[in-house]
């Protein structure tokens, strides 16, 4: 994991880099005048820092929760399959165009257990988040993804998704070769799927994007990531011709783990290291693998047609809704 000064900043993380810099300039005066014992300044410094990342997470805003789903140093689902599974064989293509290096699929070992791992990569580095169209898939990205989810069925292994995306790819050619059809097939696909299937979502989860890898047994949300069917940016941009709304969108678009949780639509919500998961992936990666084995645990005891059947009523029963009296209807008709 990148450490100061290598570590990049968000705005709202500014006092932590104060606070960073003062232990540069601390250690720099006992350097200076080693006469002068600093360890103990440099610890209580040090304790700052924590306390301060504590505060910041405490009372983050929807937009900043976004900001962190999006930070540089955020570990992406390579870095999850690396500290938290052994043995991963990536596997490419969907057998009928390309092989999308935005969606990556492989089999790994979980515990001793062989999963099914696929999602969405962005990358670490400019070049690498080119050659991953920093997440956005196309439609031979989620093909592959049900020829991975097929294959894991057909040797009964459980499927373990990993969402992060800023939605699908938009682009010409993603129309011309079936983007919708792509991905509403994965949907369609997914729910009849027999083995185990958990959904994640580790940062950014995008409307279409995230639901061709999103249908499963059980939705996770890390802490601070979002799940909705817009970007705040796209939001703004469609409201108010605008991305300066952004902030306000993210707040009425309800997207955060929180709001999910509270209105259905995820299981759990997976918590992150004080401050973001970008300050410690060794412990954002152990929580996650906790809540994955114990919900894949309760899922295995099922039998897979009442997989299917829970699946179905699971989805079904998302959404708000109000059934108007016949009567009230055939007025409405009338006037």
């Amino acid at each position: 994991m990148p450490q100061y000064p290598n570590r990049q900043f968000l705005d709202f993380e500014q006092p932590i880099k104060d606070l960073y810099e003062q232990i540069d300039q601390t250690k720099k005066l006992g350097e200076k005048n080693q006469k002068i014992d600093y360890s103990s300044t440099i610890l209580q410094l040090e304790d700052s820092i924590v306390e301060k990342r504590k505060e910041i997470t405490e009372n983050l805003t929807p937009w900043q929760r976004v900001q962190l789903s999006r930070h540089p140093d955020r570990p992406y689902m390579l870095t999850y399959i690396e500290e938290m599974t052994t043995n991963f064989v990536e596997l490419h293509g969907d057998r009928n165009f390309a092989d999308d290096k935005a969606m990556v699929g492989g089999f790994a070992e979980l515990d001793g257990q062989t999963v099914m791992l696929i999602g969405q990569q962005k990358g670490n580095t400019t070049k690498m988040r080119q050659l991953r169209n920093f997440g956005m898939a196309k439609p031979e990205g989620y093909r592959k993804a049900l020829r991975l989810m097929k294959l894991a069925e057909k040797f009964n292994k459980p499927i373990i998704t990993f969402i992060d995306t800023p939605g699908a790819y938009p682009g010409l050619e993603g129309e011309e070769r079936g983007q919708g059809e792509a991905i509403a097939r994965n949907i369609f696909e997914m729910v009849r799927l027999k083995v185990p299937v958990i959904c994640i979502i580790i940062g950014e989860g995008a409307s279409g994007g995230a639901l061709g890898i999103g249908v499963g047994d059980k939705v996770l949300m890390m802490e601070n990531t979002w799940y909705t069917v817009i970007s705040p940016e796209g939001c703004s941009s469609i409201l108010w011709r605008s991305v300066d709304k952004k902030e306000v969108a993210a707040d009425q678009l309800k997207l955060t783990s929180i709001d999910m949780k509270g209105f259905g639509l995820v299981d759990e919500i997976v918590p992150e290291p004080i401050g973001g998961a970008h300050w410690d992936y060794t412990e954002a990666a152990a929580n996650l693998k906790q809540q994955i084995l114990v919900n894949l645990k309760e899922i295995e005891k099922l039998s897979p047609e009442d997989r299917i059947n829970k699946r179905i009523e699971k989805f079904m029963a998302m959404g708000f809704w109000e059934d108007i009296p016949e009567s009230e209807m055939a007025d409405s008709v009338a006037e």
